[in-house]
């Protein structure tokens, strides 16, 4: 459990805007993203695991939310975290 914890504040700690941060957009992207490749690796190895499926897309569905919500209320962010974790843009 102690793996699992080390990897979200590694997480925090590269997309943070101050010493504080932990619940910024910015933040909130990367966090769901890692979890998004997490359970991805999981369903590549256990295809019939729907209940993973269905975590899956819900986490996708709010990363999609906080991204637009991003990219309305400050787009130059938008674009660097899109850029940084590699996600598409529409």
């Amino acid at each position: 459990m102690a793996q699992a914890k080390d990897k979200k504040e590694k997480v925090i700690k590269e997309y943070q805007r101050g010493k504080d941060d932990t619940g910024s957009p910015e933040v909130q992207v990367a966090l769901l993203s890692a979890r998004i490749s997490e359970l991805t690796e999981h369903l590549q190895t256990h295809i019939h695991d729907e209940a993973t499926r269905y975590g899956l897309i819900k986490l996708v569905g709010r990363r999609r939310r906080l991204l637009a919500y991003l990219k309305r209320k400050d787009n130059k962010s938008y674009l660097e975290i899109t850029e940084k974790l590699n996600i598409r843009r529409k």
